[in-house]
């Protein structure tokens, strides 16, 4: 309906499961598609990835599937199958993360689906791509210790360690979202649809930004670093009376700022710290001067003076943390999805605001009603409520 966010009267087929895809579909739905969860008859595998729970469900699974009607279908019923196809040939926007030549037996291939259906954008997520690492299975934590990114996370002399949530999946489900955006932007225009292909691989090393340009344009393999940042100091964790502060000074205005507040304005003209370049080569020397300035207060203490100078830093929160101190600052973090509470779509706009209208669905709540719009004469019309 209009009103309902900028992808109203869009109907998303989303095939896909764990996290990935239902993250693209998700932030899809959240901007007013209509995204139809198709699930064998046991369901995505994230409802079993338990604990923790809220009442009796997954809160793996309820975090990326809100916005959603779920039909559970059975590809070995012939019957069901026909339903898919049904569901394929109407959808605007299919996504699928089966393994690369494995749905083509299903009759769900995109060649085979665009036949009938050739304004579909239709979304193709695997772990390694369809040439060499076809046949290979993805998932986030074996992406990111085949990408070089566990080899870089950990503290210097410790063993690789993996992120603390799964970063390569979320960001190949970004990169999913916009890149179908920009191909119904296309279809908009031209009025043909396309396939659109992600491997988690090829995210994870886009994703690791300057990490992975380090290797490919400058030579050099990332090491372990624990929380150094390779290029920039101080930036990260630096102890003070009583805990560990996050203080960052990015540029030579940052840190005659910093400098200032903790009383050490000699170290600004110091010509080891005069540039970012040597206060990086210097960090050794540096490091030890701004533990002394930062031993004489309490952390909460020195946040309030650095902040109220104008300088980035914070504490180390936990995740409970985080989002208090998302709320405390008006960025209003949580969101109640008929009475799910769920972290927010982090974009806002001026018009076309986020909307949160289904809660994530039980297996197949809206089975029948699917099966009837499919069957329906009026194909332009979205599945009735469940």
């Amino acid at each position: 309906m209009p009103g309902d966010g900028p992808l109203s009267g869009l109907v998303v087929a989303d095939f896909s499961r764990i996290v990935a895809g239902p993250y693209c579909t998700m932030l899809l739905g959240d901007l007013g598609a209509e995204v139809i969860k198709v699930e064998s008859p046991a369901g995505d595998d994230t409802r079993s990835f338990l604990p923790p729970v809220r009442d009796g469900e997954s809160t793996y699974y309820l975090a990326v599937n809100r916005n959603k009607r779920s039909i559970a279908l059975d590809f070995a019923d012939q019957d069901d199958l026909a339903v898919a196809r049904g569901l394929a040939h109407r959808a605007d926007v299919l996504v699928h993360n089966f393994k690369p030549g494995s749905i083509e037996r299903f009759g769900l291939g995109y060649e085979q689906v665009a036949v009938a259906n050739p304004g579909l954008v239709y979304c193709a997520i695997s772990g390694f791509g369809t040439r060499g690492g076809a046949a290979l299975p993805g998932y986030d934590f074996l992406i990111q210790a085949v990408s070089g990114m566990m080899a870089m996370t950990g503290e210097t002399d410790g063993p690789p360690l993996r992120t603390g949530v799964s970063a390569v999946d979320v960001m190949t489900g970004l990169h999913a979202a916009v890149a179908v955006l920009a191909a119904l932007h296309h279809r908009d225009g031209t009025g043909h649809g396309q396939l659109v292909e992600i491997d988690l691989l090829s995210s994870a090393l886009s994703s690791m930004i300057n990490q992975s340009s380090a290797y490919v344009a400058g030579g050099v393999v990332p090491r372990r670093m624990g929380n150094e940042h390779p290029s920039l100091f101080p930036y990260g964790p630096l102890p003070t009376a009583d805990r560990e502060l996050i203080v960052v000074a990015g540029n030579d205005r940052q840190f005659a700022k910093l400098c200032d507040v903790l009383g050490r304005s000699d170290l600004v003209a110091d010509p080891r710290f005069t540039t970012v370049g040597l206060r990086n080569d210097h960090r050794e020397v540096l490091r030890p001067e701004l533990e002394t300035a930062l031993a004489t207060r309490g952390a909460d203490e020195w946040a309030e003076l650095l902040t109220r100078a104008g300088l980035p830093c914070g504490p180390i929160n936990d995740v409970r943390g985080g989002v208090e101190t998302a709320a405390r600052l008006g960025l209003e973090p949580v969101v109640d999805v008929e009475g799910v509470p769920m972290v927010r779509n982090p974009v806002t706009y001026s018009l076309t605001p986020p909307r949160y209208r289904h809660r994530p669905p039980a297996l197949d709540n809206a089975g029948e009603s699917i099966r009837a719009w499919l069957t329906s004469e009026q194909a332009v019309k979205e599945p009735s409520d469940a």
